[in-house]
């Protein structure tokens, strides 16, 4: 494990901190030197170290052009009235997405169907045009090693520390399942109990786990990990959120759960759970509190798992009022949720400056997804409650929710928050801090408490990103984390060096 910088200078506690300020300092005025100069705040952007997206649907994350190539090799179909993606071979009304390769213009079409790219809401909200741009695609999403392989170089490229991936294992095997013991969800330890009997649900972890071995070694491949030329992608610590599906039937719902329950105490690649789908599906809205009962009960049995939920992606007139008010408020309460995806509903929550109170006490980081929301809420600029988050004191990350079909990445995130809300570097600097240390990458953080970037005493007489004390050294060892983020921490060294002034 590389954590040391070659060449690091000596360090002289309180003369270092007023250096560091002082640097500080001199980064911001750089940084208002060319925040209203596109091309330099980009090259600046593009060098700031990011910590982490910690909001990303495998599927929806990688490029449409990967995903309209993907399909030509394959030999895939598409409708010709809706342009979705099906398996050959091609029957009436269908032709193949190969003629795309010779024709600019379908391609480009294609592209628009499966993603928001030149998207103006009309008769088709940005809504209903997100969401269902991932079943146009669904078919050109097999190739889940690759796909990886394309997030990790990105994410390498972007100057982020961990990569963390949302992604569905044995959907079916789960459902089949669910047929094959019934019971139902007014009594969870007895749907449990049946889940779990004859080893049927310790088969489908055996499987999802040969899934990640399988996809893995394809990214791996791809990204050339065992040569001299690998890409820096290799060097990434991924881990993988279970993806629940909350439209679908409630004892498939809890199945899907104690998959990726059971997925985080077998296999430390699976982190935990997250679901999916509309929140403001009516299936999605009339089995609300009964997930988050499911997760509560299944949080005490499982302590390895961790939970993080999306909740208030809503706004006024696409749920009932009622279900503006308690979303967020029950993630956080009942369903146990580390982070919320979104929270862009906040300010219809009851007592929202309350909810935010504890969610800053509880230290709950909210996933902000500036483009997402804009594209599929129209929530855009001062309608964010970024700004209110952020004066609650509630901990924040920027992320990008599904970068491919919204044509962003985490570079433009921070852009549109720098543009947008007047950011600073030292803002910049915590963002990228507080994603890395909420993201859930196994072991203690390099941080003395949450949300406060003081090294632990540890490591308090080293200098940060440097050459480590051996008490510090040993605390790098042992924990995953606080080594992605003393690398950070070199990297913002670095990044102040050539920035300073």
């Amino acid at each position: 494990m590389a954590v040391a910088v070659a060449g690091a200078p000596a360090w002289t506690g309180a003369q270092a901190a007023d250096d560091g300020q002082d640097t500080i300092a001199r980064v911001e005025a750089y940084l208002d030197s060319v925040r209203h100069e596109p091309g330099r705040l980009g090259e600046f952007v593009a060098d700031l170290p990011k910590g982490a997206d910690l909001h990303t649907h495998l599927s929806g994350a990688v490029p449409t052009g990967y995903l309209l190539s993907s399909a030509m090799r394959d030999g895939l179909c598409f409708d010709t009235a809706s342009l979705t993606a099906s398996a050959p071979p091609c029957g009436d009304g269908q032709r193949p997405v190969r003629d795309a390769a010779t024709d600019p213009r379908l391609a480009d079409d294609i592209v628009r169907a499966w993603s928001m790219r030149g998207f103006t809401p009309g008769k088709e909200s940005g809504h209903d045009h997100f969401f269902s741009a991932f079943g146009r695609f669904g078919a050109a999403t097999s190739h889940k090693g690759e796909m990886l392989a394309v997030l990790a170089s990105r994410a390498a490229a972007q100057r982020e520390f961990t990569l963390e991936v949302m992604l569905s294992r044995q959907s079916g095997a789960v459902q089949e399942l669910v047929k094959k013991v019934g019971g139902d969800a007014s009594d969870l330890a007895g749907l449990r109990d049946r889940l779990l009997a004859d080893g049927a649900m310790a088969g489908i972890v055996k499987a999802a786990r040969a899934d990640a071995d399988t996809d893995i070694a394809q990214m791996r491949k791809e990204l050339r990990c065992d040569g001299e030329d690998a890409d820096p992608g290799c060097t990434l610590p991924l881990r993988f959120l279970l993806q629940v599906t909350r439209t679908a039937p409630p004892e498939v719902v809890f199945a899907q759960m104690l998959l990726g329950f059971e997925l985080a105490k077998a296999d430390e690649r699976y982190v935990g759970v997250n679901l999916v789908a509309p929140e403001d599906d009516p299936v999605a809205l009339r089995d609300y509190r009964l997930h988050m009962r499911m997760l509560d009960h299944l949080r005490g049995l499982y302590p390895e798992a961790h939970i993080s939920l999306h909740a208030g992606e809503l706004t006024p007139g696409l749920a009932p009022d009622a279900d503006l008010k308690f979303h967020i408020r029950e993630a956080v309460k009942t369903g146990h949720a580390e982070r919320v995806g979104h929270g862009a509903g906040i300010r219809g929550e009851d007592d929202p400056a309350g909810l935010m109170a504890d969610m800053a006490r509880g230290h709950v980081l909210v996933e902000i997804a500036l483009t997402s929301n804009c594209q599929i809420l129209q929530v855009c600029g001062d309608g964010h409650p970024f700004t209110e988050y952020r004066r609650a004191g509630v901990p924040v990350a920027l992320v990008t929710d599904d970068a491919g079909i919204e044509h962003t990445d985490l570079a433009g995130e921070y852009i549109r928050a720098i543009t947008q809300y007047g950011l600073r570097y030292a803002d910049l600097k915590t963002l990228a801090r507080t994603a890395l240390d909420h993201s859930f990458l196994q072991g203690g953080s390099l941080w003395r408490a949450p949300d406060d970037h003081t090294p632990v005493p540890e490591c308090a007489g080293s200098p940060l990103g440097g050459d480590p004390a051996p008490s510090c050294l040993a605390v790098l060892k042992k924990s995953p984390k606080a080594a992605a983020e003393w690398r950070q921490e070199a990297a913002f060294t670095a990044f102040e060096d050539r920035y300073d002034g």
